[in-house]
């Protein structure tokens, strides 16, 4: 398998095609073009469609004084996605402590490049949100919050000398202390998912998590069509009625049973909606 093509700050994945035209007592005429390679990734795996969440909880000390914890729960529905989606957050956010703080979530990419028994590695954010300031005492709640992913590089998870990798990181930010925050991994693919791909994943998520975002919003009953007499007007049927002339010498030399059959029922019009 080929790595998908990749421009990062310390390494590249590249790929192009060379041709020459060798002629004699002429200089050779050489060609190179590049292409992109993309090594696909089907989030419609049982791996990638597993949900993903996790819980934390903070304790904050001054000096001698100890206040309540901060607690974070996150969870969401799957680990796949492609480029273009919105991922749906369900998270609570409980704050017990005397502090103010902000709930966010950010979308991290993270290059890892080997060379020589060295790694180099840079982290880049991709994308961010941020909930409502918690006061002392409150609870937020995120059912479903989203947050898109911008067109970006699908993960590249192996190759031996280049590794692009995804992260969703849920997180409250506490002023004058270290954040508590949660990591959630993601894998970006290129084959979105399919219709019924995550029936598996929200049938297994039910019972921890309101999957009412899910439902399907259709009509308690079917609307019936419009009746013939609406769409076929008097004229239009008197119109079909009378035979043009230049089709007489075709009508009379197919006289047999099929196309009387078909003559009887052509301008009748179709059975109502109810007694189907």
């Amino acid at each position: 398998p080929l790595a998908t093509s990749f421009e990062g700050r310390h390494g590249s994945v590249r790929y192009w095609v060379k041709a020459e035209l060798h002629r004699p007592w002429l200089l050779p005429v050489k060609l190179k073009k590049e292409f992109t390679v993309f090594e696909h990734i089907d989030i419609n795996t049982p791996a990638l469609l597993s949900p993903q969440a996790g819980t934390k909880e903070k304790t904050l000390c001054c000096w001698l004084c100890t206040s309540g914890p901060i607690s974070l729960s996150a969870k969401i529905e799957r680990k796949g996605y492609t480029p273009g989606e919105s991922i749906q957050i369900f998270a609570e956010i409980e704050n017990c402590s005397s502090r103010m703080v902000v709930p966010k979530a950010t979308i991290y990419q993270t290059q890892a490049f080997y060379a020589k028994g060295k790694m180099k590695e840079v982290r880049q954010l991709v994308a961010n949100l941020r909930g409502e300031s918690l006061s002392s005492g409150k609870t937020e709640t995120w059912n479903g919050k989203q947050l898109k992913i911008p067109p970006v590089s699908p993960s590249i998870l192996d190759c031996s000398i280049i590794r692009v990798e995804y992260s969703l990181m849920v997180y409250v930010d506490i002023p004058g202390a270290v954040d508590l925050f949660l990591n959630l991994p993601l894998v970006i693919g290129t084959i979105p998912l399919h219709p019924f791909g995550s029936r598996t994943s929200s049938v297994s998520s039910q019972g921890s998590m309101n999957m009412n975002w899910l439902g399907l919003t259709l009509p308690e009953r079917l609307e019936a069509p419009p009746s013939y007499a609406e769409v076929v007007t008097g004229e239009n049927r008197e119109s079909g009625l009378a035979p043009v002339a230049a089709f007489d010498d075709f009508q009379r030399a197919l006289q047999g049973p099929l196309f009387a059959y078909i003559q009887e029922f052509r301008f009748l019009p179709p059975p109502l909606y109810s007694e189907v």
